[in-house]
């Protein structure tokens, strides 16, 4: 049989580009998810899940997402998680500037929120290896640089823990005008979540 459907594409929040299918037809709408992250009252904003004043109605969800599981029987909010971070790196970078951190991030993309907000927050660049992959987003690019001196760095390396040991950062540097760096490191991960107990 023929049909039309429409399938419209909505912000998923997980990382640049990264999208929710809304597939709308004859038989029903379904709404398809991969792994997503939207704050609370984020949906009721997206005018295309919506028709007139009312969420649309939706017969089906498919749920395809890293965290359907009870053991993360709750993950705080992005702005708690940047709080958090933001408390610590500033205490941290405040002691000196040889104090330094270290934002062990595993995926390529997904993390430019935490950047920016470091970055406007402390008025301190993160250190990435390479600008290339952030060219097509022009509004992180003022909050990156390839500058290695300064103290918060998200370089990474092929085995970044390895690297770590020795109080070395990946990208090489051990410390600037000859004093030696103090590093800690944060590793900004939702797994973790699911390993604490309730």
């Amino acid at each position: 049989q023929k049909e039309d459907i429409e399938v419209t594409l909505l912000p998923a929040g997980h990382c640049p580009g990264s999208v929710m299918f809304l597939f709308e037809g004859e038989s029903g709408t379904v709404l398809y998810t991969g792994d997503f992250r939207l704050a609370k009252g984020e949906a009721a904003r997206m005018e295309l899940l919506h028709s007139g004043t009312r969420v649309k109605d939706i017969q089906s969800v498919y749920l395809d997402t890293t965290f359907c599981d009870p053991k993360f029987y709750h993950i705080p909010s992005r702005e708690e998680c940047l709080n958090g971070i933001l408390e610590l790196v500033r205490s941290w970078t405040s002691l000196s500037r040889y104090h330094v951190v270290w934002l062990n991030c595993k995926a390529a993309y997904g993390y430019e929120y935490l950047f920016i907000n470091l970055s406007e927050e402390l008025g301190i660049k993160v250190h990435v290896n390479k600008l290339d992959m952030f060219r097509n987003m022009p509004e992180i690019l003022y909050h990156v640089t390839t500058d290695r001196h300064t103290q918060i760095h998200a370089c990474r390396h092929p085995r970044d823990d390895d690297c770590f040991r020795g109080n070395r950062l990946p990208c090489g540097m051990t410390c600037q005008n000859g004093t030696p760096l103090h590093i800690i490191s944060i590793k900004p991960s939702t797994m973790w979540f699911g390993e604490r107990i309730k």
